[in-house]
């Protein structure tokens, strides 16, 4: 693959496992056809961090990321000391990305919903932002608490880049405030463009840096018999199509999705283009248009397929889309 094409297409690793291998496969095909990063979300079984130094202390030193890690589980400052850890233990660079999960899980780890999660996320990812590049903190913001700053780190370490999860556009210009790297979730194309692009610049110039680059995680699948693609998407996808704030971000970007009505919602992802559908190249097409509409990096979720046939099954359809980007002028 294309140097300019492989630093530009990633891989998300979809569910909690019960077990590393599954991960490890995932590694193994990310270092084998040179991709960008290893990406996983939030686990509640093995933790993420550990699964990534894990794979680290195997030898599969590729790059990681996380998309995203829900901000009440951890302090900043100990949030700050895992992403300096995968770093040096990988001896490659780390994307860290957080979000507040949903109101209801911010309540079940405080006590109490956060009364502006914008205010949360912008505290928090600015704490950890000064934490991993070593300056010393002392804010007492609405939510969060830091008095302190962490070890020199070796020289010539591997850089470590902060993103926020980002749906709509308040958060989209806290990105812009903040965070290196702004992570999207199953979001049209246009909405990104349209939408949360702006306002991130619109945060970056409020505080006059660069704007965060955009991440955008795509469900996909490669059309084979049997399988129906609304399926797929209720599989992987059922618990954020039930959340309130992810199907307003949808009604707003003009696909119909209700929670009370998750199927509902797949079938609009699956019709409006949002979950890709089709052959290898099919997909391909799909996921260069995002990267030339300013989308950064496109990280490739087979996420349906792999919870409904496996995890081969699902590495299978990753290498054909990679396979027809290979040659892709981008």
């Amino acid at each position: 693959m294309a140097t300019s094409t492989s630093a530009r297409i990633s891989l998300f690793f979809p569910v909690m496992p019960l077990r590393p291998q599954p991960v490890v496969n995932f590694a193994e095909l990310v270092r084998d056809r040179g991709l960008a990063r290893l990406w996983m979300g939030q686990s509640l079984s093995y933790d993420t961090h550990h699964l990534f130094a894990y794979l680290a202390g195997r030898g599969l030193r590729v790059p990681v990321g996380t998309a995203v890690s829900v901000m009440p589980l951890r302090h900043p400052l100990e949030a700050a000391m895992e992403a300096r850890s995968l770093a040096l233990l990988s001896g490659q660079r780390v994307v860290v990305g957080f979000g507040y999960g949903s109101a209801d899980m911010v309540a079940l780890l405080r006590g109490s919903r956060y009364e502006s999660p914008l205010t949360a996320t912008r505290e928090y990812v600015s704490m950890v932002r000064a934490l991993v590049n070593g300056e010393l903190v002392r804010e007492t913001g609405r939510y969060h608490h830091v008095e302190g700053m962490l070890p020199p780190m070796p020289s010539g370490h591997p850089g470590i880049e902060v993103g926020a999860g980002v749906l709509r556009p308040g958060m989209a210009r806290v990105a812009g405030e903040t965070a290196d790297v702004a992570i999207t979730w199953l979001t049209p194309l246009p909405h990104i463009q349209d939408v949360l692009a702006p306002a991130m610049r619109e945060g970056a110039n409020s505080r006059r840096r660069a704007a965060p680059r955009v991440v955008s995680i795509v469900h996909f699948a490669v059309e084979r018999p049997g399988r129906d693609p609304r399926e797929l998407v209720l599989t992987a996808n059922r618990g954020h199509l039930s959340l309130p704030h992810y199907t307003t971000m949808l009604r707003g970007a003009g696909v119909e999705a209700d929670p009370s009505d998750p199927a509902t919602g797949a079938a609009a992802l699956v019709d409006s283009g949002v979950f890709v559908f089709g052959t290898a190249q099919d997909v391909a097409s799909r996921v260069a248009e995002y990267l030339r509409s300013g989308v950064d990096e496109v990280v490739l979720s087979p996420a349906g397929v792999l919870m409904r046939e496996g995890v081969k099954s699902g590495l299978a359809d990753v290498d054909e889309v990679v396979t027809e980007l290979e040659d892709a002028a981008l």
